[in-house]
């Protein structure tokens, strides 16, 4: 796919004593330079040096190495039917957990993967806490009309299987932000390539780029629109075929004229009024909680939620 027009807004060694040259102990291998040597009771004899048959000690030792193989089998099967048990080898685990998340869409409450209260312990500017509150999920879709044309031009490589959105305000209801998950049709190479791309072409900085937010009629987000986005922020996930997102603006329904991404919003000394109010935060922080929760799910789907 060629490159999107840019219409940026400006803004060690062998251990010694297993050596064959090693040093004897002081005092201890020598005596008048000459080696200690020691000798065994010869093989074949009893304490009395009267001869007795070896075939005992053949029997023995035939019945220990044949225990030996017999658990050496044993450890070697119970591994590989553990393998079956979990869905595979180890060296598959990677493609199984990729795919796991690819259907945590429809296999994870709602209220796990966007939990009603989701605290964000020094997510605020200055490491302040964040508190964000859940007040509308929109219904899981496709992608239809839910980016702007240029996101969607970027983002359909990988495709669309699922799309889930939710919008919170904060304490003080101040701010309103929307996360989505985007679950897409990728394979770990598509997804690596668009993560790639977004890094190499600074395609999440974009703002001709931004998420659309979920305005939910009733709700302290009723006014976010378009034109109230303020910050965010796109994270395209490599071990996961998922896109997570997410964009803040004020809950008063005021437009803003310069949108900061939340990379550039959160860095020491930015002045720009969504920098300054914290949005840049917002969005990032709600985003890092959502896309960790995500990949706890991964490793156990089935679980109830907490």
């Amino acid at each position: 796919m060629p490159p999107l027009p840019d219409t940026r807004v400006e803004g060690v060694g062998p251990d010694p004593a297993l050596s064959w040259s090693a040093p004897g102990a002081p005092g201890g291998g020598l005596a008048g330079g000459r080696p200690l040597v020691s000798f065994g009771e010869p093989e074949g004899y009893d304490e009395r040096v009267r001869p007795r048959p070896l075939s005992g000690r053949v029997r023995s030792r035939t019945v220990a190495v044949a225990a030996c193989v017999v658990l050496g089998l044993g450890l070697i099967g119970g591994a590989v039917t553990g393998s079956w048990l979990v869905g595979g080898s180890g060296d598959d685990g990677g493609q199984d957990t990729f795919a796991a998340a690819g259907s945590l869409w429809h296999s994870v409450p709602v209220d796990r993967l966007f939990p009603r209260t989701v605290q964000g312990t020094g997510a605020g500017p200055g490491g302040a806490d964040r508190t964000w509150t859940r007040i509308a999920v929109a219904p899981d879709s496709g992608c239809k009309d839910a980016f702007d044309p240029l996101l969607k031009k970027a983002l359909a490589p990988v495709g669309c299987r699922r799309l889930l959105r939710a919008t919170y305000t904060d304490a003080t209801q101040s701010f309103v932000t929307t996360v989505g998950l985007l679950f897409t049709e990728a394979d770990t190479a598509s997804m690596n390539s668009l993560a790639k791309r977004f890094q190499s072409q600074g395609l999440g900085t974009r703002t001709d780029l931004m998420p659309r937010p979920y305005a939910a009629k009733n709700t302290a987000a009723a006014r976010f629109g378009s034109k109230q986005r303020a910050s965010w922020t796109v994270s395209v996930l490599t071990d996961a075929p998922v896109v997570v997102y997410a964009v803040s603006g004020w809950a008063d329904g005021r437009s803003v004229d310069t949108p900061v991404p939340a990379e550039q919003a959160t860095q020491a000394g930015a002045t720009a009024a969504p920098a300054q109010a914290g949005l840049g935060n917002e969005a990032q922080g709600l985003a890092d909680r959502i896309e960790r929760a995500l990949r706890k799910d991964v490793t156990s789907p089935t679980e109830n939620p907490s």
